[in-house]
């Protein structure tokens, strides 16, 4: 009798483990807290006033989160997915909502919304201006971004807010990643007057710094500039030792430079910056004959070889300087890419009345070439 009742215990212990390890398991799978099947619908877009109306539902979810255009800061945060967004300038915006679970996961889905209520009414067509060829006898193309489909390549970073002294040049503006996007086959960075981060402005500069960068070689640049006092768009690049040098020690190439203002329009700039017992700078301009950077798509070029720059404004050749010199040997080591248009500053002065916003650049390709 006494044998029995350990066998049964024993029998009753080995059930009983099993029953609570079924039922904990089962309750796993059958109660878990992540969320899934997530959807997004949008009940009302005004293209009059800019108001976005979208509501996300997803299963298990306790918390939804509003984003826009790559910001890792949520615009609003709630428990039923229903928002209202006004937009405040054209563009096109990638919309994201994230739904939260119990278990702190998280799923998220995209909405892209396009809108214009006419601000820009002098859209220019992509087909209108100037265009280069995509190969060139004797050379091989080395990198290019033809800015197609609907995002930002991962060849590309940001610079995030207004630098020291506003980038060196006391300028205005808070540089911001949701200002720039890709979309109907160009890369559009745009300049804005609003509040933000302390500064009246917002823009964005994109850099390819660790990512792409190259010694030598032709670069074509197709983009259409924007306008206005204060509107300083530029296309350059920086050497890649800038960490461990400095600037102008790194050197400095200005492939395309223009300030905004009446009168000012027709002419960009190619510089170079270096070095030598201080900084130094030399550099020549381009006119147009007819006409402004903003009224159709120009490619600025330069050709970059072990003995000289050459710059080109729609293939026509307008400064030249030779680069031998030992003074100048920041130019022969890797340069890396930065696009952005900045607002205000030492050069173009301060947006005024006449400054219309916001203002747009439009990059349709870039290409390098080097010899083969």
């Amino acid at each position: 009798m006494h044998i029995y009742n350990i066998t049964y215990k024993i029998i009753y212990s080995i059930l009983l483990i099993f029953l609570l390890t079924f039922c904990k398991k089962a309750s796993e799978i059958e109660n878990t807290d992540d969320p899934t099947d997530l959807t997004i619908e949008i009940l009302s877009f005004d293209l009059e006033t800019g108001e976005l109306q979208i509501q996300a539902t997803a299963k298990n979810a306790v918390e939804y989160r509003f984003f826009i255009s790559n910001s890792e800061t949520p615009e609003e945060v709630n428990e039923t997915g229903f928002f209202i967004y006004t937009f405040e300038h054209e563009g096109t915006y990638n919309c994201e909502i994230r739904a939260y679970g119990l278990s702190g996961k998280y799923i998220k889905a995209f909405k892209q919304i396009e809108f214009s209520h006419g601000v820009q009414t002098d859209t220019i067509p992509l087909d209108r201006g100037y265009f280069t060829p995509s190969e060139y006898e004797g050379y091989n193309l080395l990198w290019h971004d033809e800015f197609k489909g609907t995002s930002i390549s991962s060849d590309w970073s940001f610079n995030i807010g207004t630098g020291s002294s506003g980038w060196g040049n006391n300028e205005l503006e808070y540089y911001r990643s949701q200002n720039a996007w890709v979309a109907d086959d160009v890369l559009t960075i745009e300049a804005r007057e609003e509040s933000y981060g302390g500064s009246d402005y917002t823009s964005a500069r994109l850099k390819t710094e660790g990512k792409f960068f190259f010694k030598y070689g032709r670069v074509d640049i197709r983009a259409l500039l924007p306008k206005g006092q204060g509107i300083w768009p530029a296309l350059w690049m920086l050497g890649e030792n800038i960490n461990s040098l400095g600037w102008p020690k790194c050197g400095e190439i200005d492939i395309m430079e223009m300030i905004g203002g009446s009168g000012r329009e027709n002419q960009v700039y190619g510089t170079i910056h270096y070095d030598n017992n201080g900084h130094v700078f030399i550099g020549d301009s381009k006119t147009l004959s007819s006409g402004t950077f903003a009224e159709a798509y120009h490619v600025f070029s330069i050709i970059w070889t072990e003995t000289s720059i050459k710059w080109y404004e729609d293939d026509n050749l307008y400064y030249e300087t030779d680069i031998t010199d030992s003074t100048m040997s920041e130019f022969h080591q890797n340069f890396w890419f930065i696009f952005n248009v900045a607002v205000g500053g030492n050069w173009p002065g301060n947006p005024n009345s006449s400054t219309i916003f916001p203002q747009q650049m439009k990059v349709d390709y870039i290409r390098v070439f080097q010899k083969e």
